[in-house]
């Protein structure tokens, strides 16, 4: 646990008048900080952190934690709370943050030049940093591309047996389940999820990587997971996820001339400002920083995603899987659709 470090203003007093006597700027006389909760693992975030002190001089205490833990810690500090910036996965955890009131809106130019609208909270209140896709993978041989089209026609009676995917209770499946519902309503999607839990290979467990391996290890034919998982196990030095992700292939689902041509599922990674922040502009200076066409270009090398910003290189992986078309829902969506993607998929037997 890092500690934190308020200033109150007593405490710098003393600073206050020995740097006007010294006729310094009072702002030099202390070191700015910005407090980070973020659900991203350390790796994933801390060269970037390294990089906006470096250039800012604005020093980022980071706390890393689970998604929900760091919502319900939000919750339980209330307006005490230390944090200055949320960084979460999913845009529906975005919005729950949204929603319990854990954040506020701010205002950039620099991020609604560069992120898309559909990948920024309507009310500001928080902004895509990176994208994933959660299109099918297959197992080369045992699937031919060409019987594969949509996520609707993975209910079809032909796959029984055949499909790995994970629990309902992750968000990632939710906020799927939920753009499928703002596509199709909530009937269709309902009787969709009755064919997929009709069509698995076995009860869902494990995380999307132990899909993928359990589509390599002849489980399963077709495994649902995010991008940026396969991505990872390929560029593994390790034997035992690079070799399962090496016998698999990605097929984009719901691409014009498919039968329903509205795009594959995507989503983000994303940053709020905290309701109880007081330092508000170096919370938005490092949000413009992660949007940033360096840090975007750094995210789509090490993280294996997709920059939100266009006119970014993606990573040679990603690059091998050639372009798509992205659905082009408002993911402000997947948010509102959550609750009743969590009672369909609960109706239909999902475990």
């Amino acid at each position: 646990m890092i500690p934190f470090h308020h200033h109150s203003l007593l405490a710098g007093l003393p600073l206050l008048g020995l740097a006007l006597a010294l006729g310094t700027p009072p702002a030099l006389a202390e070191t700015e900080e910005v407090n980070l909760y973020s659900a991203r693992k350390e790796a994933l975030i801390k060269p970037l952190l390294e990089r906006f002190t470096d250039e800012t001089g604005i020093e980022v205490n980071l706390v890393t934690g689970k998604a929900d833990a760091l919502l319900q810690r939000l919750k339980n500090e209330g307006r005490n709370s230390p944090a200055d910036v949320l960084l979460t996965v999913d845009a529906g955890n975005l919005h729950r943050a949204k929603a319990a009131g854990l954040t506020q809106a701010f205002e950039s130019e620099t991020v609604t030049e560069a992120v898309p609208e559909t990948y920024r909270d309507p009310e500001g209140h928080w902004t895509g940093l990176s994208l994933r896709a959660r299109p099918i993978m297959y197992v080369k041989g045992e699937v031919d591309p060409s019987e594969l089209s949509t996520y609707e026609a993975l209910a079809d009676p032909k796959w029984k047996g055949r499909i790995c995917i994970r629990s309902s209770s992750n968000v990632y499946n939710q906020s799927l389940v939920a753009s499928l519902i703002a596509a199709d309503g909530t009937e269709t999607t309902e009787e969709w999820a009755e064919g997929i839990v009709a069509n698995m290979a076995r009860p869902p467990k494990g995380g999307d990587r132990d899909q993928i391996k359990a589509a390599a290890a002849g489980q399963c034919d077709i495994a649902i997971a995010n991008t940026y998982y396969l991505a990872g196990m390929l560029k593994s030095d390790d034997p035992g996820e690079k070799e399962p992700a090496e016998k698999v292939a990605i097929f984009w689902p719901n691409q014009p001339g498919s039968g329903d041509g509205r795009g594959t599922h995507v989503n983000v990674s994303g940053a709020a400002v905290t309701a109880a922040s007081e330092n508000t502009d170096a919370a938005v200076e490092l949000i413009e920083f992660l949007v940033s066409p360096e840090s975007q270009a750094w995210y789509a090398k090490v993280n294996g995603e997709y920059p939100v910003r266009e006119g970014v290189e993606i990573s040679p992986v990603l690059a091998e899987w050639g372009e798509f078309k992205a659905d082009g829902l408002d993911l402000v969506k997947l948010g509102e659709l959550n609750a009743a993607a969590v009672k369909l998929m609960d109706r239909a037997g999902w475990k």
